[in-house]
């Protein structure tokens, strides 16, 4: 068919107005149509993201860089199934807190995934942070405030690239093993900023009584490359003259007063290494039951589990350090953290 000159310059006028419409459409809309890319996270709160993310439109991890840690740090960040079904709707969070030596790419425990009433958020730890502003800044590892790229940077991050819920009852914090600890920790330090907390076999008596736990974060410290000064995150972990205060400061054992009085539900998961000693939860687990005493004497109310050997904790868990156990754990949080929020 032939056009006119009229008929032509219509056509001509629609592609541009169709081009015109692309452009200014929001990219949180364009995003929502697209299954497959990550979508897009402003820099912010001293985070520079560095390259793109890498997964997909719901399970992805940033790569960042901030002055608070040396290094290049990994976020990763697990959204609901229908994030972009509703425009409107915001979830609570749970900022999921790993272990050492490990990192956030590496959970990927199913259950993670399972939940599609609130997103999670995996921070970079390092490995062998252990949640803290160190006492020394200036070892080969160069910054290590991990405590404030997590508090500080990363939580304000999120609450203003995702929907979330950005207030106390809708945000909990839970970890596995140095992870626990600073799960605690955070909501002890930070009892404004979350609703619940969780340990999954963690580290969570640094006393003197667990000289064992203390001399296991020492031996980390130095372990890991760069190898730094055993002081080097929280001073001298020896009761004399009073040296290891820094210890008895982030201990979670000795301050569950600040959870009761911050109104933070606490859970506690935890085995015992099949009774052998060879294994870290055999000596987590008396770290554990240190914490529940404490909790008991302060009169709160909790969540306690000591699956034992794991027998009758699921298929996967034989009561070890390990995965298996954790994944059971998180299918026994996730959902108890769902009513929580709801509620």
């Amino acid at each position: 068919m032939r056009r006119t000159p009229n008929g032509w310059r219509m056509v001509v006028a629609w592609i541009f107005a169709t081009l015109a419409l692309v452009t200014l459409m929001p990219a949180g809309s364009a995003q929502a149509a697209d299954d497959t890319a990550p979508p897009p996270m402003a820099n912010g709160f001293g985070l520079t993201q560095v390259g793109t993310a890498t997964g997909n439109a719901t399970n992805f991890y940033l790569t960042v860089t901030t002055p608070e840690v040396a290094g290049e740090q990994h976020i990763k960040i697990i959204l609901p199934s229908g994030y972009y079904d509703d425009p409107g709707r915001r979830y609570p969070v749970m900022y999921f807190l790993h272990g050492s030596p490990d990192d956030p790419v590496q959970q990927t425990y199913p259950a993670l995934s399972m939940s599609d009433r609130m997103i999670t958020v995996i921070p970079d730890g390092g490995a062998r942070g252990w949640y803290a502003n160190w006492l020394n800044q200036k070892t080969k590892a160069g910054a290590q405030n991990w405590e404030n790229f997590h508090l500080k940077q990363v939580i304000p991050f999120i609450d203003a690239n995702l929907r979330t819920i950005a207030a106390k009852k809708a945000r909990a914090v839970a970890g596995i093993s140095m992870g626990g600890f600073g799960a605690l920790h955070y909501a002890q330090v930070r009892p404004d900023l979350f609703s619940q907390t969780a340990s999954l076999s963690g580290d969570i008596d640094l006393s003197v009584r667990s000289m064992d736990l203390r001399l296991a974060v020492v031996a980390s410290l130095v372990a890991y490359e760069p190898s730094v000064d055993s002081d080097a995150a929280f001073g001298s972990p020896y009761p004399v003259f009073n040296a290891d205060w820094r210890w008895n400061e982030v201990d979670p054992s000795q301050h569950m007063d600040r959870l009761k009085g911050g109104g933070v539900g606490v859970s506690v998961y935890v085995g015992n290494g099949g009774g052998s000693p060879g294994d870290l939860e055999f000596w987590l687990e008396g770290a554990a039951k240190h914490v529940k005493n404490a909790m008991d004497a302060l009169g709160m109310s909790y969540h306690f589990v000591n699956y034992g050997d794991g027998s009758g904790w699921g298929t996967q868990c034989n009561g070890g350090h390990n995965a298996g156990c954790w994944e059971e754990d998180l299918r026994d949080l996730i959902p108890r953290l769902e009513r929580h929020f709801a509620s």
